[in-house]
Parts: structure tokens; sequence; C-alpha cells
């Protein structure tokens, strides 16, 4: 199931191309991938349908590996996504990894309208769908590497066992020495560990600390009401008076780096600890505006040219 990945690569995480026309979403993965950044990852949630929409970026794209982070078992059978991922792994070269998640029960009940099931179960289960799937079309019949968002112990595991690896997002790189330590403890060679690591990088920010603040904050306001990630932040030793909405000056903190020199120190802090790739996901002005300096400042920053 493993597909090595033994260099170190640093790529970004962005939900801004939801905010910009195809066309220009497209002209943004291309300057991402000029700028020299390895990987383009993506959620979905409110915008363009994840598997759609990394067709866009690896069309647009010659070098650049494109992810799902993620895609939800919820907005697909495992059928279609197989089917889907399939065709995407072949004609992209095999740039295109597939992640996978469980989503959040609001959006799976009360946006989507289907049964929020038990989280590893209902992964499993999807799991096994797709491997039962049929490939039946012709040089399609290999699957992409598949990864999981994963963050507790149990979905660690079932990463280990049954994918590529895992995508654990708003982490520590204290989680990130953990879950390597549950990747590494099976039988596959080195499973994938692709880390999500927000970012305020904006030289305002430099100057006044407030701009980093307002950024963090409203990054972190939606995730505080979601359980999975206040359980995990428990675990990684934070308390209920770090869960008020947008987070207390701890958890920001923690979570959300400001500036260049924190940034790349934070990077190499998680490749340390056992990541395979980094994710940065820089906050600029607006999520519905692509950062494209803040991620030349900070691509120029790691080296990355």
């Amino acid at each position: 199931m493993t597909t090595p990945d033994p260099r170190p690569t640093i790529g970004l995480w962005t939900g801004t191309l939801d905010g910009v026309p195809a066309r220009q979403a497209q002209d943004a993965a291309r300057e991402i991938e000029a700028q020299g950044w390895q990987s383009l990852w993506f959620g979905e949630a409110y915008g363009r349908e994840a598997l759609t929409a990394a067709q866009l970026y690896l069309s647009a794209t010659e070098r650049l590996e494109v992810g799902t982070g993620i895609a939800s078992i919820y907005a697909r059978d495992a059928v279609a996504t197989a089917a889907a991922s399939r065709t995407l792994h072949a004609t992209s070269g095999g740039r295109f990894v597939l992640g996978l998640g469980v989503s959040h029960a609001p959006l799976v009940e009360r946006m989507r309208g289907h049964l929020y099931g038990k989280p590893v179960a209902a992964m499993r289960d999807y799991l096994d769908a797709l491997d039962a799937a049929p490939a039946a079309v012709a040089g399609e019949e290999a699957n992409a590497p598949r990864v999981l968002a994963a963050l507790g112990p149990r979905m660690l595991e079932l990463s280990r066992d049954r994918t590529a690896g895992a995508h654990p997002y708003l982490v520590t790189p204290e989680h990130t020495a953990t879950a390597r330590e549950t990747l590494d403890a099976g039988d596959a060679d080195r499973p994938r560990l692709i880390v999500e690591q927000a970012a305020v990088v904006d030289p305002a920010a430099d100057a006044d600390e407030s701009v980093w603040s307002e950024r963090a904050h409203a990054h972190l306001n939606i995730y505080t009401g979601l359980p999975n990630y206040r359980n995990n932040w428990a675990r990684l030793g934070f308390g209920e008076e770090d869960f008020v909405r947008g987070g207390s000056d701890r958890l920001a903190d923690a979570m959300v780096t400001r500036g260049l020199d924190a940034t790349v120190r934070r990077v190499h802090e998680h490749l340390d600890a056992g990541a395979t790739t980094v994710l940065l996901q820089v906050l600029g002005e607006s999520m519905a505006v692509p950062p494209v300096e803040d991620w030349r400042r900070l691509a120029a920053a790691l080296e990355l040219g």
C-alpha cells in the first residue's frame, strides 16, 4: 500500500484558489510551480468539488504534485472516487495524491444530508469499497497513492495499515513526532507524513503583531468549534481555556507561525520530527485572494527556487 517518499518536500496548502475563477486559479497553480513549491494541496467544503479541482491544477502544471486535503468520503461513493482518482493518476503521470477524510458532522449532516458515522469505522468501510471498485478502463488500472486525514491514534494506525500514510492538519511538531512513531510501527517502508502548517508572513505582521493575531484567530475560529480538533489539542496538552472561538493566544501561537524566520524554523522542526512533506498554509489578507507575493517571499526564504 505504501508509496515510499524518502525525500523531504515542501508544498502549499490553500483554500484561496476557490476565491478566483478557474483560469485565474490555473494561473496561480502555474505560479506556485514556478516559485519552486513541490506540491499543492487544498480542501473540500463549500468550494470546488475536490477531484475536479485537482484536474484543473494538474492540467495547468507539469511537475507539481497535487493532493486533496481532504476529499470527503461523504461527497462521492467509493466507485466514483476510485475511477476519478485512477484517471487523475494516469493522466498526470503519477502527480496526484488522493487525501481522504471523514470531514465533520455539521458539513456532512446539515449541508450534505448524510448520517455522520463513527469516523474510523466509516473510513475503514470506505477503504474496503475503494479496494473492491472495478478498474475497467484501459491504461487506468493503477490506483493513486492514498493518505488519510489523521489526528488520533486509531486513524493514524488505519493510515499506516491501509494507505500510503497520513495528512495531519493543525498540529505541532510534537504531534508530528508521535504520528511518525505510530506510522513506523507497521511493516511498510516509511509511510508518508504530510503535515499542514499555517503561517502569516506578510511584512506587516513583522511590524504589527495585531496583524498576525487577527489572522491567526480568524483562521482558528471554525476549527475551535469542531470536536476532532479540540480532542486532538487536548491530547497535546491544551485545555478548555484554549478552545474559545478563535482560540487562546497560546493555541494561536502553537498553530500559526509569525514571520519568515519562525516559519522556516517550524518547517525544519516538522521535518526533524519525521514529516516527509510540510504544507504551508499562508494566511493572507483575505481567504478569497491567493497570497501570491507572500508565497514568493516564503519560497525565497526556504530557498526553493
